[in-house]
């Protein structure tokens, strides 16, 4: 290379690394600003692969990704945790795991899930009680603020089978849950 060639990829090289150190709005939860979560892009390619989004047209996945954010999180990453009732409405966003694996944890026992189980999203709207999400593994999980989910299933987005699957899933698990505390 010549040297005005190397000079100018040695002055825009600074430059291209603060490109990737997109930081976390400064309202975000206390769980999206943790150091073991990292901000991530969303790929429509890769998206439309992901068993709760394989029925969505184009047009919504651009959407989706549009009302979302992508983290990329570490094994042993608590993702959400709920605390006996006592969550606000701020704290029932959907959290959807799209690679990887978490569980939940819950009374003492932990409840695994994949992306393609029915456990693949969780909203602190789904129990009164205590519990976490926490990664199992390497893995990719997305956050849609409730206002935005809601409007999301407003414009007939085909999520029901997921939640519904996953709304079952839930029920039993906390209903078990509860009986194992006893």
């Amino acid at each position: 290379m010549k040297r005005p060639t190397l000079i100018a990829c040695a002055a825009l090289l600074p430059l291209l690394a603060a490109c990737d150190t997109r930081q976390p709005p400064l309202d975000a939860s206390i769980t999206t600003r943790s150091t073991t979560m990292e901000p991530t892009v969303t790929y429509l390619h890769l998206l439309k692969h992901t068993p709760f989004f394989t029925s969505l047209t184009t047009a919504q996945l651009r959407w989706v990704i549009g009302h979302s954010h992508e983290w990329e999180a570490r094994a042993g990453t608590a993702v959400a945790q709920c605390d006996d009732g006592a969550t606000d409405r701020q704290d029932q966003a959907m959290w959807i795991l799209l690679d990887g694996g978490w569980q939940i944890e819950a009374a003492g026992h932990a409840y695994p899930s994949d992306h393609a189980s029915a456990g693949k999203w969780f909203s602190a709207a789904v129990t009164e009680r205590s519990c976490r999400v926490v990664t199992t593994e390497h893995s990719y999980v997305m956050k849609i603020e409730r206002a935005d989910f809601d409007a999301m299933l407003a414009q007939g987005f085909a999520f029901g089978p997921h939640v519904d699957a996953g709304r079952r899933y839930y029920n039993e698990l906390f209903t078990a849950a509860a009986e194992l505390a006893k």
